[in-house]
């Protein structure tokens, strides 16, 4: 394959995450450009987008629940 083709392969890829994150950014997903790369390999390697976004939401309740607790946790 053509250095060529794999620069524009580059570029299309480069602009479809830009794209990606702007649309991420107006549905307020809170996902940063890596994060949202990772997404996108998993969707594109077979995973279920409904049961990666549930994964994703169960982890925030953990976090902020983990939060939570170190917060009371500090304060005592």
């Amino acid at each position: 394959m053509p250095a060529a083709d794999d620069s524009k392969r580059k570029a299309a890829r480069e602009t479809i995450q830009d794209i990606l994150h702007e649309i991420s950014t107006l549905l307020n997903t809170q996902l940063d450009r890596q994060s949202l790369s990772y997404c996108v390999s998993l969707i594109e390697n077979g995973v279920n987008p409904e049961a990666l976004a549930s994964v994703i939401k169960e982890l925030r309740t953990h976090n902020e629940r983990y939060e939570a607790e170190r917060g009371a946790t500090v304060m005592q």
